[in-house]
């Protein structure tokens, strides 16, 4: 079983920020190709490379499947058994929507692994994610969207806008009636947040402050020194060694909290739940892609003004 969200804020942020968890729900699986493919290439490549092809797997590949099995669902349903990455076998009516479930999960569970990798190799490309376009920027924090997204994403389900569109069953009825243990789970993730949130901004803001006191003291320390001695920039980057490694662990650790929240939720899910709130996800997330919204946005933006105009 997953860890809480409690149990995260004990164990991985204070205890031992550097713990690694596997949390690959299926890594044999074969549906992980489009994934598989990515996470086999080295450390070394560039994030925004493998990002591209990542959201475009979620977008051409994973959720059309999971939307073709949606649409196919049949209407005489028998009632799926809860915690779907718990163990419980599924009914066989619906082991396509299950299987598809499985996997758009495991994408996402692959791409927090990727974060993973580029924090240790070179944090820089978290701390300044130059491949996110200006729709993506205000909901980014820590090198990927704040996990509080998925918590609201969810709570949208619990409580959903009146013109909402209805689904054909058995998805309309999926959210009529949450179990006491999924709102129970969702306010208990909630107030972890509440807690974990403040304490990585804190470690966030102690690293980055004994960076600069760490570089600007080699700095100094380099000018006047000989010529042919290191310059400036290598004395640099031999100080601030483990200032950078604190912080690659502070992202490390927001990621691996995103990681958490999103397992520790489809597994309190239901199949159809399961279904509806990773269709919503991952749409969020290749909706910032679509070319027809970045030009509206870019027709909208106010140029600046001249210098003296009023």
């Amino acid at each position: 079983m997953m860890r809480s969200a409690g149990e995260l804020l004990s164990c991985h942020l204070f205890s031992n920020p550097r713990n690694e968890t596997n949390l690959n729900p299926n890594p044999n699986s074969r549906f992980l190709s489009p994934t598989g493919r990515i996470g086999r290439k080295k450390s070394s490549r560039p994030l925004r490379d493998f990002y591209a092809e990542w959201v475009d797997a979620l977008r051409s590949t994973l959720l059309p499947l999971l939307r073709h099995s949606m649409s196919t669902a049949p209407l005489d349903h028998p009632v799926a058994h809860r915690g779907l990455l718990g163990g419980g076998a599924m009914v066989s009516s619906s082991d396509l929507l299950s299987t598809h479930v499985h996997a758009l999960h495991a994408h996402f569970q692959a791409y927090f692994q990727a974060l993973d990798l580029a924090a240790r190799h070179d944090v820089s490309q978290l701390l300044s994610p130059d491949w996110r376009n200006p729709l993506e920027t205000p909901f980014l924090w820590l090198g990927d969207f704040h996990p509080a997204v998925l918590t609201t994403l969810l709570r949208s389900f619990l409580h959903p806008p009146s013109d909402e569109p209805r689904r054909p069953l058995p998805f309309a009825l999926a959210w009529t009636c949450p179990s006491r243990d999924l709102t129970a789970r969702i306010d208990q993730i909630e107030r972890g947040l509440r807690l974990i949130v403040p304490a990585l901004a804190s470690r966030l803001r102690e690293a980055q402050a004994s960076f600069l006191e760490a570089a600007a003291a080699e700095w100094a320390a380099s000018r006047g020194k000989e010529e042919g001695s290191l310059p400036p920039a290598k004395a640099v980057d031999g100080a601030t060694g483990a200032q950078l490694e604190e912080l690659a662990s502070v992202f490390l650790d927001a990621n691996r909290l995103r990681r958490s929240i999103l397992a520790e939720i489809v597994e309190v899910l239901d199949v159809y739940q399961a279904a509806l709130y990773l269709e919503a996800l991952a749409q969020f997330v290749v909706g910032f892609r679509d070319p027809e919204l970045l030009h509206h946005f870019d027709q909208c933006r106010m140029p600046p003004s001249p210098p003296g105009s009023s």
